[in-house]
């Protein structure tokens, strides 16, 4: 019997490590897409980026799409004036684009790293996707893949990887620093 194929979009190398051995474990065949236009600065982005890629070169995970779709430009543009609710504007972009890619590519499910993250909003995340997934044949998976996220963090430190202190944006970057000047 042949595995199901599924897309996943990964935010970073570190909660890409276990969500993908709990997908390969769940007999997915498993394919990325790195597509992050929030982060910010550019250098937090290359930074991000080769972490995923050396993870993935690491696990023998195929890669899909461009390396380069970085434009914060747009990004910003598309939150203007809807701060307060720059997630779910922020996981639509990202899982309109992989869902694009998802269809195009004949995948049966598309998913994300996202649903890693304790810091994540999982209901929303798994609620845009089955949204935008409707009722094509590319499916949504959701999965709560919170259950790796102690050793991901344990895996990722061993591999090495770059490892983030904030979601990525530069208003979740000014909260970090903002919650530290508080706590000091």
């Amino acid at each position: 019997m042949p595995s199901k194929r599924i897309l996943l979009h990964a935010c970073c190398g570190p909660c890409s490590i276990t969500t993908i051995d709990i997908l390969h474990a769940q007999g997915f065949e498993v394919c990325a897409f790195f597509y992050n236009p929030n982060i910010h600065p550019l250098q937090e982005y290359i930074r991000r980026r080769e972490g995923f890629l050396e993870v993935a070169n690491k696990m023998s995970v195929k890669v899909i799409g461009k390396l380069d779709e970085y434009d914060s430009k747009r990004w910003f543009r598309s939150i203007a004036y809807r701060e307060e609710n720059r997630c779910f504007h922020c996981y639509a972009d990202r899982l309109e684009r992989t869902l694009s890619l998802a269809k195009r590519g004949g995948f049966d499910f598309f998913t994300t790293t996202l649903l890693y993250s304790k810091f994540q909003q999982h209901m929303r995340i798994a609620d845009l996707g089955r949204d935008m997934a409707g009722t094509s044949k590319c499916k949504f998976y959701y999965y709560d893949f919170r259950e790796g996220w102690k050793e991901g963090i344990e895996r990722s430190k061993k591999m090495e990887i770059y490892r983030q202190q904030y979601c990525g944006c530069l208003f979740s970057e000014n909260e970090r620093y903002a919650k530290e000047l508080n706590n000091s």
